[in-house]
């Protein structure tokens, strides 16, 4: 389901693209401790977030999902487990696609079957043709795009008008003590651990909190929304603001710009 045509880059891509190209080897690297670690530094409430996201968009059996970021493909297998009409997962780091198509081929049921597909692809440059999906779903992606706001048009331009959006993210939290005790694990225990299990791939678990220090905030993120063409922005902080989750709903107006690659599975 990759592009059937790549559109020249433009003046300027190429170092953002490098740089995109380096996180994505990491991400790689990192793949197959990915899922123990995540639970394991987030005491497991990583899967609580995932779960809320799904229960706040009241799936109804006929929507198309895009899931970017996917990661290992945690949320797009629940979305597709709580019946969503079909998900496609997509992630810049194959190596995470293909752990994510393993991990639904072991689940069987709908997520071994057409419902479910996951693709190697770049969120701000996704190959889908404009107003393709009800739904668009980002846990923990969002950080590491090369180009914020080129990734966020795009999932614009992908949904139909009136199509939502939840973004869940990382943020620092509000009380200054209990954002002290979470900076302390955050910057010194979290990559002491990640790291060592994950046996020190590309220091990514040192990465992982300066990307979170150095990400817009909430107020900030909801505005980056608002100007990438998204209306009804609105801001659900989780476990004392640990993370947040963002939902918003795509304005009316004409698609950004048109993308060549292969549409998503109808809904069966």
């Amino acid at each position: 389901m990759g592009p059937t045509e790549t559109p020249s880059l433009r003046f300027g891509d190429a170092p953002r693209r490098k740089r995109g190209g380096r996180i994505a080897r990491m991400f790689d690297r990192i793949a197959p401790t990915y899922d123990l670690l995540n639970h394991l530094l987030s005491a497991n409430v990583d899967v609580r977030w995932r779960r809320e996201v799904v229960a706040r968009l009241a799936l109804t059996g006929r929507e198309r999902v895009l899931d970017a970021c996917c990661g290992t493909g945690d949320l797009a297998l629940l979305l597709c487990e709580a019946g969503a009409g079909s998900v496609v997962g997509t992630d810049f780091a194959p190596a995470m696609v293909a752990r994510a198509r393993e991990k639904a081929l072991a689940r069987g049921g709908r997520a071994a079957g057409p419902a479910l597909a996951f693709e190697v692809a770049d969120t701000t440059r996704l190959p889908f043709g404009d107003a393709s999906f009800d739904l668009a779903t980002v846990a923990f992606g969002v950080r590491n795009l090369e180009d914020l706001d080129a990734g966020l048009a795009e999932l614009c331009r992908v949904l139909r008008p009136g199509g939502r959006l939840a973004v869940l993210e990382f943020s620092r939290p509000a009380n200054p003590v209990f954002r002290a005790l979470y900076h302390t694990y955050f910057m010194l225990v979290l990559p002491l651990v990640g790291n060592l299990v994950s046996g020190g791939a590309d220091n990514a678990y040192a990465y992982l909190p300066r990307s979170v220090l150095a990400f817009p905030g909430p107020e900030a993120l909801a505005g980056r929304l608002r100007r990438a063409g998204f209306a009804e922005v609105h801001v659900v902080p989780l476990t004392l603001g640990i993370a947040c989750l963002h939902l918003a709903t795509r304005g009316p107006g004409q698609p950004l710009r048109p993308v060549h690659g292969s549409p998503p599975p109808a809904a069966p």
